[in-house]
């Protein structure tokens, strides 16, 4: 037996996991001879599953130090280091790593210092931390006695080499080499091997700043997967983030230097699995026909979630589970957190954003206020009635049925929001429960009810003013009357800054529940702000801005390109149709000035006169006629400087629609890219460093230069 071979069998016997601080042959090297070697510094890695293969990530720089600085304590059997913003915890000891706030498989974590190249991506692949161990003392061996070729076999029999420091190659055993017991053969192409993570080429990122100035959920649309590669939303929103961390550098370079910011964090919220995890699935697939398997599955899996959120049931578990899972996520934030002193902000998508938007309109104004009739939407006080729960069942001759509120503790408030079927569930029968709701519900509905008037002075029309059906409450959430679903909404234990919502459908789910406008006075209870943020070709999108000012057209704000001014095929198709106009209006001028001179010379019997009027007031010399060409012309400027469009209270005087600019392939074939632009947010700069503008810009900091 060879002394490499006995060196590695020594190694292999001894402990799988050696203390950092143990005695190993790296000390037993004289000084002269280990002049040349100097050790190799390890990486911190994990393993995750894209596209069904396992791949190799390595953690960022300032991850990988803290992992380093807790496994060289010789105390990391029971550590739990942070990683990834605070987003993952990984278990030295079990050499894993798990998600805080969102479910997800746990992924093994690895100390690599050695690694070779796999067979088909190309990408570099770590050896494992015992292996590595006896490669990195075979390859010391080697230097420091110049005596290279050295051969090890891998713990699967796989061949490595060490043929110099700059030739070091792996070979995979073929089939059927060692059938009587003889050595693997060095055939087949051999893998590159390399030492240490500074000889591969792969991406490590410094880190994320430590500093959170403000927290935003992100609440995904129809179906589990988010974009047109079928990712999740925490694969989305992790894109989302990173092109943020990419804008701060770049757009709020001063800030940072100054540090007066760190990062935004952005969470996922995942409702689409809690929904399909009540066994409707299953319910579906009994009902579901056999042909066009995978089409309908595709259907039930996503396009139900629309039906599944107009269903009172559903939509029930549904906001449920948002809003729980916000409140949860929040707590577990501010835990891991302590620091925190920002604000909280909330993003949705597509039908997330719709949920999103019926929570916020049902939300109370003071978020500590126990009182219970405080507690209850304005629409269902009595305000006039002094009546006691015990009076009124006595006045339907119901007294038997008091014990039973009383010992629910209902009162008269909580009794207008119960349905048959919670009477029902109480004991009630029928002919007493449609009784008590026929009178509470008529009591309800006669009550004056605690709305914005509408009032008019004396001999002012009354046609042109909307019904009161057509509006948002100033003060109440969205009346269940005009189609939104009855469900009870629960509350949020934070305020929200903003509201952003991308490819929202909300302007359409308005006006199909019937509501034809919304009171430019109308606010989210709890909310400041709300931005409605679509790209143009989005089928999906619609605006909210014409259902508060139905009576005037105009285009929405146009969002900036992150790079500044306008893309280069827009600014010229406008400046083809500025180009075109000023054709147009030199002609007609030219066209206006030789029929005035033909009708006046030649003709002048026939002059009209209108003519005559109109030529007396315009000077006769022809040198000046261009002058009056020119001063039709001048009005153009002046509408440019119209004064801005008053879009009501929803977005604090703001205005409300945000379009984005299609790239200019994109403008080739709107029909081609319309499910792309759909899902394009997620990695649109455009649309995140709007988000970002606006949220710092609540805080007094501003980009470092204004986008045009």
């Amino acid at each position: 037996m060879s002394s490499v071979e006995s060196q590695q069998e020594q190694s292999s016997q001894s402990d799988p996991s050696p203390s950092p601080n143990s005695c190993s042959s790296f000390e037993l090297v004289d000084m002269d001879a280990g002049s040349l070697y100097e050790p190799v510094s390890p990486h911190w890695f994990y393993c995750k599953i894209i596209d069904s293969k396992e791949t190799w990530i390595p953690f960022n720089s300032q991850d990988s130090q803290q992992l380093e600085e807790a496994y060289s304590s010789g105390k990391d059997y029971n550590r739990i280091v942070p990683t990834d913003g605070g987003r993952y915890d990984v278990h030295l000891g079990e050499r894993m790593r798990y998600a805080v706030y969102w479910d997800e498989l746990a992924s093994e974590v690895r100390r690599c210092t050695w690694f070779y190249k796999g067979d088909k991506d190309n990408k570099y692949v770590p050896y494992s931390e015992n292996f590595s161990q006896v490669l990195e003392e075979t390859y010391m061996l080697a230097v420091t006695l110049d005596e290279w070729k050295k051969k090890l076999e891998s713990p699967n029999r796989e061949i490595i080499i060490l043929h110099n420091p700059k030739l070091m190659v792996h070979y995979q055993p073929v089939a059927g080499s060692d059938e009587w017991g003889s050595a693997p053969a060095e055939q087949g192409r051999p893998r590159t091997v390399k030492r240490g993570v500074e000889n591969i080429s792969v991406d490590i990122h410094c880190g994320e700043p430590l500093q959170i100035d403000h927290l935003v959920f992100v609440v995904h649309g129809i179906g589990p997967a988010c974009d047109l590669r079928f990712r999740s939303i925490v694969q989305c929103v992790n894109d989302f983030r990173s092109v943020s961390l990419n804008l701060l550098q770049t757009h709020f370079k001063k800030a940072q230097e100054n540090q007066q910011i760190g990062r935004v964090e952005f969470l996922p919220v995942n409702w689409h699995s809690p929904l399909h995890s009540t066994g409707v699935d299953v319910d579906l697939q009994r009902i579901t026909l056999p042909s066009i398997n995978r089409l309908r599955h595709f259907t039930n899996d996503t396009i139900l979630d629309v039906f599944f959120y107009n269903s009172p049931t559903y939509c029930q578990t549904i906001v449920d589970t948002v809003a729980s899972e916000m409140n949860r996520i929040y707590i577990l934030f501010l835990q891991r957190n302590p620091d925190f002193k920002g604000s909280v902000s909330i993003a949705g998508h597509s039908l997330g954003s719709l949920i999103l938007f019926d929570i916020l309109t049902n939300q109370k104004d003071s978020l500590g206020d126990t009182d219970s009739k405080k507690d209850l939407p304005s629409i269902f006080m009595d305000q006039g009635d002094t009546l006691t729960l015990e009076e009124d069942l006595k006045k339907l001759q119901l007294s038997e049925f008091f014990s039973i509120f009383e010992k629910e503790k209902i009162d008269k408030e909580a009794l207008t929001l119960c349905t048959d079927k919670d009477l029902q569930e109480m004991g009630i029968p029928l002919g007493p429960r449609k009784k008590i709701l026929n009178y509470f519900r008529t009591r309800k509905n006669s009550m004056g009810v605690n709305r914005p008037t509408l009032q008019s002075p004396a001999g002012a029309n009354m046609s042109n003013i909307p019904k009161e059906s057509e509006f948002y409450s100033s003060t109440n959430g969205l009346d269940v009357g005009i189609g939104q679903v009855p469900v009870k909404y629960p509350r949020l234990i934070y305020k929200p800054e903003i509201f952003f919502a991308f490819g929202s459908p909300i302007g359409m789910f308005l006006t199909v529940r019937g509501l034809k406008r919304i009171d430019p006075n109308y606010r989210f209870p709890t909310c400041k702000g709300f931005f409605n943020i679509y790209h143009p070709f989005d089928p999906v999108a619609y605006r909210i801005e014409p259902m508060v000012v139905p009576g005037v057209e105009f285009e929405p704000m146009l969002i900036p390109h992150h790079k500044g001014r306008k893309r280069m095929h827009l600014e010229l198709r406008e400046g083809l149709t500025r180009m075109s106009m000023d054709l147009k209006n030199n002609l007609l001028g030219s066209l206006r000035m030789a029929w005035k001179s033909f009708t006046r010379a030649p003709y002048p019997a026939l002059q009209a006169s209108e003519t005559v009027e109109e030529t007396e007031a315009e000077p006769e010399s022809n040198s000046e006629k261009p002058s009056d060409v020119n001063t039709e012309q001048n009005p153009v400027p002046v509408k440019e400087e119209a004064p801005p469009i008053h879009v009501g209270m929803l977005n604090g005087g703001q205005r409300i629609d945000y379009v984005l600019q299609e790239k200019p392939i994109e403008s080739f074939n709107e029909y081609l890219f319309a499910l792309q632009s759909h899902l394009c947010y997620w990695e649109s700069e455009d649309t995140v460093l709007l988000v970002l503008k606006e949220i710092y810009q609540t805080q007094g900091i501003f980009l470092d230069q204004p986008l045009q």
